[in-house]
């Protein structure tokens, strides 16, 4: 599910407890895993997903230096 601006939330369930990963595409051929947390409650933190956001923002801006 889309959250924001290309930022996907992943939804996993395991022995009963919901987790959330962020990711994000790049370039369409990878997949890009950002913070993951477990979710407790129907909204979506938002601290969570400013934190993914500043992630994500951090990867590209490393990847263009490198290039």
């Amino acid at each position: 599910m889309e959250v924001t601006d290309g930022l996907y939330e992943i939804r996993i369930e395991y022995q009963g407890n919901i987790f959330r990963i962020f990711s994000c595409f790049d370039e369409g051929k990878l997949v890009v895993l950002f913070n993951g947390f477990q979710k407790k409650s129907q909204k979506t933190p938002q601290g969570e997903i400013e934190k993914a956001i500043k992630i994500k923002t951090e990867y590209f801006a490393e990847k263009l230096k490198h290039k």
